[in-house]
């Protein structure tokens, strides 16, 4: 994918994401700190990819709008290429079957160029957004969990006295915010 061609600050934000994953990798592998690298790895699978880019997108997936949907799934798919790649030096035999029985490929996973050592492409405006999403969903969620709001129980919140920018980020992410956060 060409990430100065993706629309949705989401999909930018989790390419940015990802290249500051792989150039933690690379250097880390470099610097023969194994554990850190497969640290770095965990952390955007786990915390990063699965926790909060899934979440974020399955709106999207799920929408209306064609070009979302596809701008999406080659996100998606684009990004799952890459995190086999990174996972590659850690799990090389389980990344070689998931790499054959993923898509229909010639060659092998260890073969492909290393992801990052070409670009590195960061988005900061998609970056900064996103933050703000996540930061205010969490924020929500411990909230009700201090004060023990039921799972289930959906709760009003209001935004009072928003500059411009909260309001169109409010506006933007509304339906995510209302699922993550369950308002």
């Amino acid at each position: 994918i060409d990430p100065n061609a993706l629309k949705l600050a989401v999909n930018r934000w989790i390419v940015g994401e990802f290249y500051t994953a792989a150039d933690e990798v690379s250097r880390a592998i470099t610097d023969y700190r194994f554990n850190d690298a497969a640290d770095a790895v965990y952390h955007f699978i786990w915390d990063v990819f699965c926790d909060w880019y899934l979440e974020l997108s399955k709106p999207l997936l799920q929408g209306e709008n064609p070009g979302e949907i596809e701008e999406t799934r080659e996100t998606l798919g684009w990004t799952l290429d890459q995190i086999l790649k990174l996972l590659h030096p850690f799990m090389p035999f389980i990344t070689e079957v998931l790499w054959d029985q993923t898509a229909d490929r010639d060659g092998f996973v260890m073969l492909q160029a290393w992801p990052g050592d070409a670009e590195t492409w960061q988005d900061d405006d998609a970056a900064a957004e996103m933050g703000w999403v996540i930061k205010l969903i969490s924020q929500i969620r411990s909230v009700r969990s201090d004060v023990n709001v039921p799972a289930g129980a959906k709760v009003p919140v209001s935004v009072i006295g928003a500059s411009a920018d909260t309001a169109r980020c409010v506006d933007a992410h509304r339906e995510v915010i209302m699922r993550l956060a369950r308002l």
